[in-house]
Order: structure tokens, then C-alpha cells, then sequence
């Protein structure tokens, strides 16, 4: 028996089995290690996508945490930014005392993020009750303001003379800009 090629055939069978070589040798150089470090790449991906929705979750809780607190405390933020005027500050309260005396500031050190001015005050008053109302009124002004102790009580007949210091802060921030 007598076996009769063409050829074109053997070009075929030939062309067929370079392609075929080529086939395999370019998934086992280029596609199967290309395939794997893909797969590890896409694992990674989820993992660090996994990460990244966390840590978006996260930022917009505390968003919206420092959105609620910037709400509830805006009339604390906004004495932050006001400067004290003293005689402001004694027409508001003059009707607490029969006599309302400030002195001068002195400009503290920086507290932390804070300028802090020491006021010393001397005042006087019928009732220790028109102090507590004072401090009360001291707590809803336009500023933070704290009174600092000892408060000092002197009976002078029939009047209450008090003296005490308060601190009103200023956010540093502004201060430093204006």
C-alpha cells in the first residue's frame, strides 16, 4: 500500500501542527501564569474593595456624627468665634447687680487651641440669689465664658459685695486669622 500526500497536504498537516505547538506554548508561557496572577490580583481586589466600602461606611458615619454635633452645638461654635466686649457684656448684665465692675484683660497663654482672657470682676448685689441668676444668664450669652473660684462674699450692710474672675475663651483658629 501505497500512501500518496499532497503536497498541499503536508503544508496543511505542517501548518496545523505549528499552530498547534504555538497554541500550547503561548497558555503554558503567557496564559496560565497570566491566568493565576490574575485570579490572586482579582482576590485582592475584592479584599481591598471589602476595605474600602469599611472605611467609606466609617467616614460617612462620622460625617454625619460631626453633622448632628456641628448642629446641636452651633450656638457653641458660634461664641467660639465672638469676640468679648466688655461693656456689652456689662449692659447684658447690669440688671443682675446694683454695681458691675470689670477690669482690664489679661491675655493668658494659649490654651490648647484656645485664647484665653482672665477677667477679674468686683460687683454688688442684694441676694445671692441675683448672682445665681447672673450665672445663669452667664451660661445662655453670646460667649464661653467660664467663673472661676473662690467667689468671694463680703456682707457691707445691707448690700453683698462679690468678687470673682471669669475666663472667656476664643477659638485660636480665628484669632490667628484676623
Amino acid at each position: 500500500m501505497k500512501f500518496e500526500i499532497s503536497r498541499q497536504n503536508i503544508y496543511l498537516l505542517a501548518l496545523s501542527l505549528f499552530l498547534l505547538i504555538f497554541v500550547f506554548v503561548f497558555s503554558f508561557s503567557l496564559l496560565i501564569p497570566e491566568g493565576k496572577e490574575y485570579r490572586s490580583k482579582r482576590t485582592a481586589l475584592k479584599k481591598e474593595s471589602k476595605e474600602l466600602r469599611n472605611y467609606e461606611n466609617f467616614r460617612d458615619e462620622v460625617a454625619q456624627t460631626l453633622s448632628d454635633l456641628r448642629a446641636k452645638n452651633k450656638n457653641i461654635i458660634v461664641a467660639f468665634d465672638k469676640n468679648f466686649d466688655p461693656s456689652r457684656f456689662l449692659k447684658v448684665n447690669k440688671n443682675y447687680f446694683k454695681t458691675l465692675t470689670i477690669q482690664p484683660k489679661v491675655l493668658l497663654e494659649n490654651e490648647e487651641k484656645f485664647i484665653v482672657y482672665e477677667i477679674n470682676t468686683t460687683s454688688q448685689i442684694n441676694s445671692p440669689k441675683s448672682f445665681y441668676d447672673f450665672l445663669d444668664s452667664v451660661n445662655k450669652s453670646d460667649w464661653i465664658i467660664s467663673v472661676n473660684f473662690p467667689i468671694n462674699f463680703k456682707r457691707e450692710r445691707n448690700v453683698i459685695r462679690s468678687s470673682f474672675t471669669m475666663k472667656v475663651y476664643k477659638s485660636y483658629r480665628l484669632a490667628v486669622v484676623k
